[in-house]
């Protein structure tokens, strides 16, 4: 059985043990992400009339993000900074339950757009830090065939956690949920420590370097993407993706707002509920299909599958922009993100340097991530204002996804020149 499952999973001995660390630590982040998604979500519908405008609030808290973060990275190594992260984002959970129990009722709409801002601050650097250490632990090689398998424990927190919250959100106070989130994230740091610890055993096949401090400064991820062709491509199909994920976000706050019109609770449940399904679609197709797929059609074409989807998607909500048309797009354009393109996507990164891991992929991740948001979501409000309806839009946003797909197969050729320049074959290969 044991090699039955090697075999199936494409997994190593020498990698079994760092793989289930990998994916625990993921499942935590995830279990502690997805309780409180729908809390944000939530918000997007009650308050959609300003969404721009928090997104907005959203971009410039990340420029001041990334600096202080790039900073730290400077100072301490993964095995102190990444603990330490999620320990600051679990700590600033206990402070918005305390002030949304002892602020007066009038304060909740700016508790909530600041929550909301945050929320999405913490959704981008938990989840960046995670992948940005594990593309520092495994090689190309080993991206391709295990991060599907480590997407795995992602998904299985995202499912937890949207069940949890789909059987909680109408029966506590949501407030409560804040605290429950906080148990994961120190698991996380716990793991986060234990994987970095791993990587300096004799018998492991991890990367053996990481244990200083990054070199350069708290602006060194905007200088090496300057210079870089490569990460600049990696930007700019963020960046359209943003655009993509941005109008079904603002078309999904404009219908689900419209559908539960009165009832916060009734939102927040079913905003878990759509992230339930996206999460049992998203850990069957990691757990049967990633790998194979991205070994046998390459990074490349791993890369473009999911802008053909959004074209097909976009196409059809023009014709038909109803609520369950935008679900299940929704569900099977999300799955397929996270169960195809994120790990492709971190693949590219493990054929860069230590700095571009970490300090490119956190400005590239969180500051062009939520800066793709911002300039997303005025273009959608500009169409609105000029009197497009929900189906136009869509029509509009469908010819950029063919620009989309062309990016990620131009970087899938380049990510492939990098690895066979750059990284020497065979598990026995010199770090």
């Amino acid at each position: 059985m044991r090699a039955w499952v090697q075999r199936v999973l494409s997994i190593r001995e020498d990698e079994v043990r760092a793989v289930l660390i990998a994916t625990a630590y993921g499942f935590c982040i995830f279990l502690s992400y997805y309780i409180l998604r729908p809390v944000r979500d939530e918000i997007s519908s009650a308050d959609r009339g300003n969404l721009q405008i928090i997104w907005t609030a959203v971009f410039f808290v990340m420029l001041l993000a990334v600096p202080a973060y790039s900073a730290l990275v400077s100072r301490y190594s993964r095995g102190v900074f990444i603990p330490l992260a999620n320990r600051f984002f679990a700590s600033n959970l206990a402070v918005f339950f305390a002030a949304l129990h002892l602020l007066p009722e009038v304060w909740r709409p700016w508790v909530d757009r600041v929550f909301y801002v945050w929320i999405s601050v913490f959704a981008l650097f938990v989840v960046t830090v995670f992948w940005g250490f594990i593309a520092d632990l495994f090689r190309n090689e080993q991206g391709k065939r295990l991060f599907g398998i480590i997407a795995v424990g992602s998904s299985l927190g995202g499912i937890a956690g949207s069940a949890l919250t789909v059987r909680l959100a109408e029966a506590i106070n949501p407030f409560t949920l804040l605290i429950i989130a906080m148990v994961p994230l120190e698991a996380a740091a716990r793991l986060a420590r234990k994987l970095h610890r791993e990587s300096g055993r004799e018998s492991t096949a991890l990367r053996k370097e990481g244990a200083e401090p990054i070199r350069g400064t708290a602006m060194s991820g905007i200088r090496v993407i300057r210079e870089s062709p490569y990460l600049q491509k990696i930007a700019g199909y963020l960046a359209l993706m943003t655009f993509a994920s941005t109008v079904l976000y603002f078309q999904q706050a404009e219908l689900i707002g419209d559908a539960f019109t009165d009832d916060r609770a009734a939102r927040t449940a079913f905003y878990a509920k759509i992230d339930l399904a996206v999460n049992l679609i998203t850990i069957l197709t990691q757990g049967l299909l990633t790998a194979h797929i991205i070994r046998k059609i390459g990074i490349g074409l791993s890369l473009a599958f999911m802008p053909a989807v959004a074209f097909l998607g976009f196409f059809t909500l023009g014709l038909y922009p109803l609520l369950a048309v935008l679900v299940g797009l929704q569900v099977l354009y999300r799955s397929g993100r996270y169960a195809i393109t994120k790990p492709s996507r971190e693949v590219l990164f493990t054929v860069v340097s230590r700095e571009q891991r970490y300090k490119s992929k956190s400005f590239i991740d969180a500051a062009v991530y939520r800066g793709g948001d911002l300039v997303s979501g005025w273009i959608y409000v500009g169409l609105a204002a000029l009197g497009l309806s929900l189906g136009a839009i869509a029509l509009v946003a469908a010819p950029v996804m063919v620009v989309w797909a062309g990016t990620g197969i131009l970087l899938g050729r380049d990510q492939e020149k990098r690895a066979a320049a750059e990284e020497p074959p065979g598990p026995g290969a010199p770090t």
